[in-house]
């Protein structure tokens, strides 16, 4: 293949925009902000699953207390008439007496235990409360830093996609002046060898593989046209003659 020995040093300065390119898709995707957000991501989902079951406890909680009121409740009405009827005595058998006496005593153990129970359900939904209280402010403190590491990753990466933007749109410009044929080349080599298409040579060294040449293949690249494109035997790459190459 041929090409203008300055459509060939051009290639060298779509290499370089191309070397770039790279350095800041890389850049990009190692950003320090793609890992904290997706860190504080994950935190935040698992604090708000812990809110979540804290909720539920505290509602069940209140829930049983009320439950727990009721009943005591209940026991203290029906307490409450069998006194009454007993401080009366109206009616009532000797036989009835003792029931309702007896009916009283077990009453009143049975309110105690219930009130134990109130106490108890109170202690439970107080802690509940409690872990709400806190989770909530954790979770709220999480929005704030994944809003604060979200606005930083995406400010990051536009400065970097506009780099890119500005880069890409001047590597059209030179490719468009270049030979299809050589672009095509090139890109095909690029693939291939790790996204270096194209070195200087330079004091007979490749610069992409920074191997030296040797001197049969020097002496072959010295009786090539100056328009004739030549690769390393070594690494397949396309040389680029310039002043310095010491060919």
């Amino acid at each position: 293949m041929n090409a203008e020995p300055a459509d060939q040093i051009r290639l060298l300065d779509v290499q370089a925009l191309d070397v770039r390119l790279s350095q800041l898709t890389h850049k990009r995707k190692m950003l320090p902000e793609h890992a904290e957000v997706d860190s504080l991501t994950s935190d935040l989902a698992q604090q708000r699953d812990f809110l979540v079951a804290a909720q539920t406890q505290a509602t069940d909680a209140a829930r049983e207390q009320t439950k727990a009121e009721q009943d005591v409740d209940q026991v203290r009405q029906r307490a409450a008439r069998d006194q009454s009827r007993l401080d009366t005595g109206v009616g009532i058998s000797a036989r009835d007496l003792a029931n309702l006496q007896s009916e009283v005593v077990s009453l009143a153990k049975r309110q105690g235990d219930l009130e134990d129970v109130v106490l108890e359900v109170m202690e439970r939904l107080e802690g509940a409360q409690e872990r709400v209280t806190e989770l909530t402010d954790r979770v709220a403190s999480l929005e704030t830093k994944l809003v604060d590491a979200t606005a930083r990753r995406d400010a990051a990466t536009g400065e970097i996609d506009a780099e890119v933007a500005g880069i890409a749109k001047d590597r059209e410009v030179i490719v468009t002046m270049m030979p299809a044929a050589l672009i095509a080349l090139y890109e095909k080599i690029r693939v291939k060898q790790g996204g270096v298409g194209a070195a200087r040579l330079s004091q007979r060294r490749c610069e992409g593989c920074r191997l030296e040449l040797d001197l049969a293949e020097v002496n072959e690249i010295k009786a090539a046209a100056r328009d004739q494109i030549v690769r390393h035997e070594s690494c397949g790459r396309i040389l680029v003659r310039m002043a310095d190459s010491g060919i």
